[in-house]
């Protein structure tokens, strides 16, 4: 792994974490099938000791086999080419992986939550309204680095891409945390308000554009997101501003960068 599971922390005021309600009902639930099976196994018991012995079948397994020799180099098949092997592209230095920086931004230097390109585990889950739950769900779905990228255009317009790697042995880390996002974004209080639209090529991968924010003695805040995956990584684009944002400003990035990938 590379030094980059631990760097600095995301904006202020983040969309909240939704989770399934642990309570008592699931203690309720947990302790029902304890003596379900409990009860179960006793009385199986007690049947099978009954009964007679009865002898088991021989095994039967067909004889392995193996080359007398290994194949000649020449008959080896080739391994797959870089562009066609997912894992040797993600493999590497996944900040390579990040979208280019598009003319007419620049770096932001203000940003806290990045460190050389990355992102620490414990920042990301300070993104959220419940930080404890999110750091112990990103642990628990074996999650690996986090790559980042945050730009700034004109006076106040703002773009941040993260790019959150799982193992790929999870299979589905990716795509669960990216539905999981997704899954509240069409509420007014703690997401977009609406449905968002599809990112082409991108499966369930959508992009958003927010309400207008406006409070008394501030500027109007506009907000865009984008949240796809691709194979054991997670997608997610922010842009910010003062002024309107349009869809394709966000579905312009959100495209790229996918291709990107």
């Amino acid at each position: 792994m590379e030094p980059n599971d631990t760097i600095s922390g995301p904006p202020a005021e983040p969309p909240a974490v939704r989770r399934r309600p642990r309570g008592r009902t699931a203690l309720l639930i947990a302790a029902a099938a304890l003596l379900g099976i409990s009860g179960g196994t006793a009385v199986g018991y007690g049947i099978q000791a009954e009964r007679p012995p009865t002898p088991l079948p021989a095994l039967s397994q067909a004889e392995l086999t193996y080359p007398a020799k290994a194949l000649a180099a020449d008959k080896v098949p080739a391994p797959l080419p870089a562009s066609q092997d997912r894992k040797v592209k993600t493999d590497g230095d996944l900040r390579k992986l990040l979208l280019d920086r598009p003319a007419g931004w620049s770096e932001n230097k203000d940003t806290d939550w990045l460190q050389d390109g990355w992102m620490s585990v414990g920042d990301l889950a300070r993104d959220f309204t419940e930080e404890d739950y999110m750091f112990e769900y990103l642990l628990e779905s074996d999650i690996r680095r986090i790559a980042g990228a945050s730009w700034v255009k004109g006076a106040d317009r703002e773009a941040e891409i993260r790019l959150v790697q799982f193992s790929s042995g999870v299979g589905t880390s990716a795509a669960d945390f990216a539905g999981g996002q997704r899954s509240y974004m069409g509420d007014p209080e703690e997401g977009a308000g609406n449905e968002g639209d599809p990112v082409k090529g991108s499966g369930e991968g959508r992009y958003y554009v927010y309400e207008v924010d406006r409070k008394p003695g501030y500027e109007p805040f506009y907000q865009a997101r984008a949240l796809m995956n691709r194979g054991d990584i997670m997608i997610e684009i922010n842009l910010f501003d003062s002024r309107p944002i349009s869809k394709k400003d966000i579905r312009t990035l959100a495209e790229q960068q996918l291709e990107r990938l």
